[in-house]
Order: C-alpha cells, then sequence, then structure tokens
C-alpha cells in the first residue's frame, strides 16, 4: 500500500516581480527519500527549498503537511537574534533531558555551544543552525548547503548521521561525494522546471547530458520544420487560400514554440593564464616550526615544491592550513626554520573569506576599482590578461547580466561571490595559484570546468579544500595537518591519503602485537605467512577502491574523447590538442591497468573465499 507523502507540492508558481521562478511546479517527498537537489548557481535551489520549507510563499499554488508532520529547515544564512549563547540557539524548543543532542552535534560538528553569538563566525553559525536541525530530529529535513564550513572530519560525521537516519531528507550540496554517498533520488532545477529521477547523484550528469540531447534532437527537427513549412509558406500560391490557412497558423504555432523555448545556461567562459614560467623549484621549506602559545601549527616540517605541483592541505578547522601556506609564500615567519621562494613567481591568491571583494561595491566597481585590471582613461573597461574589455561583457563571460552589473556585491549568492573573485583573479597572468576554499558555493558544471582549468594550468597549485572529490581530481600530493604540530605528505588526493594512512596503521598496529610467549596456547601465535588464509588488507582496500578509480578512469576518458572529437580543434588550439591527446593515452594505460590489477585481485579473493 502507497504511503502518504510526507511533503507535497502543487501548482507551485512563483515569481518576484519579473520572470516567473517557477510556474506549474508539484513534487512530492515520500517517507525514507533521500533526495539531492540540484541545479546551476541562481537556478531557484534556495527559493524552491523555503517554499518546500514554508518560508516563502508562493503566488499560486499549495503545500500540503499532513498533521502531525515535522519539516525543519537548515538554511545558508540563520538568523540567531535574540540568543546569548550558540548553544541557546541550537536547543531552542529542546527541553533539558535533550541538550545531550545539541552537545553531541557539537562534538561531532565541531563548535562550541557555549561561544556567544555576537562574537561567532559565519562558519559556527552554520554550525549551530545544523546542530540544531540534527537535535530537532524532525519527519523531512532541508538542508541547504549543509557541508560548506565544515571541515572534512564534520562531514564524515555529517554524512554518518544521515546514512543512519531513517528520517526524509532533501540536499543541496556541491560537494559531490557527500551527495553520491548519501542519496537515492534527484530533483533537478533546470530553466524553471523540475524534473525527478528516482537514483542518487551519482546518475545524475548521465541522466542530464541524456536529456539535453534529447532536448538538442528535439529542437533541431522543430528547426527544419519551420525551415520547410516557411519555404512552403513563401512559394505556394495556395498557402494564401482558405482552405490552407490552418497550414499557415501551424506554421505560427511552431515558431511559437521555438520563441518560447528557453536556452540552457552556458558555463562561465573562465581562462586561466600562465605567466612567464617559474622556476623549477617554487618553494624549499626545510625544518619549519610555527606555533601561537599553547597552540602549534607545525613542528619541524619540510616540504620542496617543483613547479606544476598541486599540493591539497587538509585537516580540521583550525589546525592551521592557512597559516601554513602563508609561511610557504613567505608572507607569515616562522619560529625556526627557513623557506626560499624559488625565481620570477606570479602568485594569483583565492582567498577563503573573500577579503578581496567590497560588499558595499558594486560589481563594476570591484572590477574598475582593482588597481591590477584598471584601464588608463577608460571607466568601462578592464584590463584581461594584458587585453581591454569592457565590463559588462567580460562580467557576461562569468554568467553575471547586465543589471547585476550595478548591484552591490552583498546581494551576490555565495556562488556568485565565488565566480566574481574568479573573474578577477582571472584577468592576470600567473604561474603560481593559492586557492583556499574555491569550491564552496560553486555549481557541478562550474567545479568540472574549473577542475578541467586546472588540470591545463602550467603553473604551481597550492589548494585548500574539504571537498574529497576534487582533491582526488586535482591534486597530486597532499598535507594532513592533524594537529599537535603534526604535518604528514602523502602522494596524491584523498582517497590515496586515506588508504597510505590505513596501510601505516595497520603496519604499526602488527609491529604492537604481542608474540605468544613459549608455553602459552599455540593458537594465539600468529601464523606462519605460508599458511595465513585471504588477502592483505592493502589488497581488500586496493579491491574496493579500484571500481571508483576505473569509473573515474572512464569518465575521463569519455571527456578526452568528446573533446578531440571536434575536427577543428587541432588547427585552432594545437597546444590543447596536444596535451587532451597525451592525456587520453595516459588514461588509457592507466586503465587498462587498472582493468587488469582487478581481474587479479577479483580472482586472488575468490580463492581466498
Amino acid at each position: 500500500m502507497a504511503q502518504a507523502p510526507l511533503l507535497q507540492l502543487s501548482d507551485i508558481a512563483l515569481t518576484f516581480g519579473g520572470e516567473p521562478v517557477f510556474s506549474g511546479l508539484s513534487l512530492n517527498v515520500q517517507p525514507g527519500d533521500r533526495v539531492a537537489l540540484v541545479g546551476r548557481n541562481g537556478s531557484g535551489k534556495s527559493t524552491l527549498m523555503k517554499v518546500m520549507a514554508g518560508f516563502v510563499e508562493p503566488d499560486t499554488g499549495d503545500r500540503i503537511v499532513p498533521p502531525g508532520i515535522s519539516v525543519g529547515y537548515m538554511e545558508q544564512e540563520p538568523d540567531l537574534s535574540g540568543f546569548e549563547t550558540l548553544g541557546d540557539y541550537a536547543a531552542e524548543g529542546l527541553g533539558p533531558a535533550e541538550m545531550y543532542k545539541v552537545e553531541a552535534a557539537g562534538e561531532g560538528l565541531g563548535f562550541d555551544p557555549a561561544r556567544p553569538v555576537a562574537t561567532a563566525s559565519g562558519g559556527e553559525r552554520r554550525r549551530a543552525a545544523l546542530a540544531k536541525l540534527m537535535a530537532q530530529d524532525p519527519d523531512v529535513m532541508l538542508l541547504d548547503e549543509p557541508t560548506n564550513h565544515l571541515d572534512i572530519n564534520a562531514i564524515g560525521w555529517l554524512e554518518d548521521e544521515l546514512k543512519r537516519t531513517r528520517k526524509a531528507f532533501v540536499l543541496i550540496s556541491h560537494d559531490r561525494r557527500f551527495l553520491e554517498n548519501l542519496t537515492r533520488a534527484t530533483l533537478w532545477i533546470d530553466r524553471g522546471a523540475v524534473r525527478r529521477q528516482e537514483q542518487g547523484f551519482a546518475a545524475f550528469e548521465a541522466w542530464r547530458d541524456k536529456t539535453w540531447a534529447e532536448e538538442d534532437e528535439a529542437r533541431h527537427k522543430l528547426d527544419r520544420k519551420i525551415k520547410s513549412e516557411a519555404k512552403w509558406a513563401v512559394e505556394g500560391i495556395s498557402a494564401r487560400r482558405t482552405r490552407n490557412q490552418g497550414r499557415v497558423r501551424a506554421l505560427q504555432a511552431l515558431r511559437a514554440e521555438r520563441s518560447s523555448q528557453i536556452r540552457r545556461q552556458g558555463t562561465a567562459a573562465m581562462e586561466l593564464s600562465s605567466g612567464p614560467t617559474s622556476g623549477k623549484k617554487v618553494i624549499d621549506a626545510v625544518a619549519l616550526t610555527k606555533g601561537f602559545g599553547d597552540k602549534q601549527i607545525v613542528k619541524d616540517f619540510s616540504l620542496t615544491v617543483m613547479r606544476g605541483d598541486r599540493v591539497a592541505f587538509v585537516g580540521p578547522n583550525g589546525v592551521g592550513k592557512t597559516t601554513l601556506i602563508r609561511m610557504l609564500m613567505g608572507e607569515i615567519e616562522p619560529d625556526a626554520g627557513s623557506v626560499k621562494l624559488g625565481t620570477n613567481l606570479m602568485p594569483a591568491i583565492f582567498d577563503q573569506t573573500r577579503a578581496r571583494l567590497d560588499p558595499e561595491m558594486t560589481l563594476w566597481e570591484s572590477l574598475t576599482g582593482d588597481p591590477e585590471m584598471r584601464v588608463s582613461g577608460k571607466a568601462d573597461q578592464v584590463l584581461v590578461r594584458g587585453q581591454p574589455k569592457h565590463v559588462v561583457g567580460y562580467l557576461k563571460e562569468f554568467l553575471f547580466d547586465e543589471r547585476q552589473a550595478r548591484a552591490p556585491v552583498r546581494s551576490l549568492s555565495g556562488g556568485e561571490k565565488a565566480r566574481l573573485l574568479l573573474a578577477k583573479i582571472m584577468a592576470s597572468e600567473s604561474n603560481m595559484l593559492v586557492l583556499d576554499e574555491p569550491t564552496n558555493d560553486l555549481d557541478v558544471e562550474t567545479l568540472d570546468l574549473l577542475q578541467d582549468l586546472l588540470g591545463e594550468y602550467d603553473g604551481t597549485v597550492l589548494l585548500i579544500s574539504h571537498d574529497r572529490d576534487f582533491l582526488d581530481r586535482v591534486a597530486s600530493t597532499t598535507i594532513a595537518m592533524e594537529g599537535d604540530g603534526e604535518a604528514i605528505t602523502y602522494a596524491g588526493g584523498w582517497s590515496d591519503y586515506q588508504a597510505q594512512k590505513a596501510e601505516a596503521e595497520a603496519a604499526s598496529a602488527a609491529k604492537e602485537k604481542p608474540v605468544a610467549k613459549p608455553g602459552k596456547d599455540s593458537s594465539a601465535a600468529p601464523k606462519p605467512k605460508a599458511q595465513q588464509k585471504g588477502m592483505s588488507f592493502k589488497d581488500k582496500h586496493r579491491l574496493e577502491e579500484l571500481p571508483g578509480v576505473i569509473d573515474r578512469l572512464t569518465a575521463e576518458i569519455g571527456k578526452l574523447e568528446g573533446l578531440l572529437a571536434d575536427p577543428e580543434l587541432f588547427t585552432r588550439e594545437p597546444l590543447k590538442f596536444k596535451k587532451a591527446t597525451e592525456a587520453l593515452d595516459e588514461r588509457q594505460e592507466k586503465l587498462a591497468a587498472a582493468e587488469e590489477e582487478w581481474l587479479e585481485l577479483a580472482e586472488k579473493a575468490e580463492a581466498a573465499g
């Protein structure tokens, strides 16, 4: 017997004084639903979630929540006015016997419930809002970008909590891995329409691309039909006869249908231009030690960064990742040790706090007021990689419309602020990028583009991110900062770091395991290696890891083959063609090796089983 929906929207229409955000929208949230809500920045995801939460009243249509069903909403900018501490806010509506829920959430998410609201950062406020929602445990949880401002440990805690819950939830997130691990259905907002697929986010991109391909084919057929009918209407003398007026009206209807179709939003025209080549050795750090009072950032840390390296820094919030990068860049002096920077460095910096953006400036002023972008005597132009461009034209390349040019920066969404900061960074040449949380608020398509640009970038990248998928795709080296001054270097991205760490811990545990003494029960003694059954820990982990590696390589090969399918690419961009060809060969070799390794390990597992 079908269960009644926990939340139902029926024939919703909503406008904000202009083009409709939604029209004729209907959807249900069923018991046990685990839904990803996806769409481009500005498509209306947060607005739809506010309608679902009852915070925004639609122009027409109905929101139906059965009696006794509770709906909880975690918004991006929570209002904590009227509360003294974060804990007071998070515990609103809870009894004394339920305070442990707030404390548990505070521990898992890494915030102090006793922190005064007046001194709390934006990230701490968001974590308090998330703790409040988790403690209330409503029947339907609506979470708008819950992983923003969370470190990887807190993301892992939240992911485990949501895996365990039996309550329904709807997620907006830019974190691919988070969505892939948690969701079983997808709501996709695209040009005011909402589609649903009963598969999680892992299947979203294939579904989206198939939908768009079918749409393009239908549009192509419609264009051909209009062309044919238009030719008939012009050339056919009988077209003006009364008995053929129906065909003329049909042509008018076809044209109306074609003009009503909304073009898909393109991706931002982002471009990174490498400046003059830096020295081969970019950073040489030896025995760095740094602390603030009782807090140790690093001790006896050494690192050599070569030109072209992609170095990621991971660890809990507050462990000192940004401080370490600033030491490596020569902005902060270490207490001990030395840093030597290479020659001819031209760094570009994307800071987590968006400090380069003045919230009271307009977008126009933010670009033209930047000394590095100003064109002498041209108030309406900016300098983009050495060439003057009109301000509005450059903003359009980053998906801003003309009306936004005179709007204040504070009116932008988080994703729009990130795009504006990328526009400022990418206007100049550089041979070194310092990216502190660049993935926050960016949609999937923009993240894909940024990842591709970093892959083609000839310079060096220092990266701080809590996005595990992005780290796997970009990083060639990972520095794990685990507190108390411990900073350990691992080869590869996040998954590689996790695998190497697990192996090291397993080896350490094996060394510490006591050996049975003579005279004791011989069954407790370890068996000789030749007699041990089963696979090693490393083999088991690798067997579990390989399908994901194979899927990733297959996806990358598909993208490269799609790029190389352009017959004009070789003549238009020979360097890009060369790089793509080399990358395709490399990934095909890696895929063949990975498939061969998987077969060998699968046979080994079957024999051991």
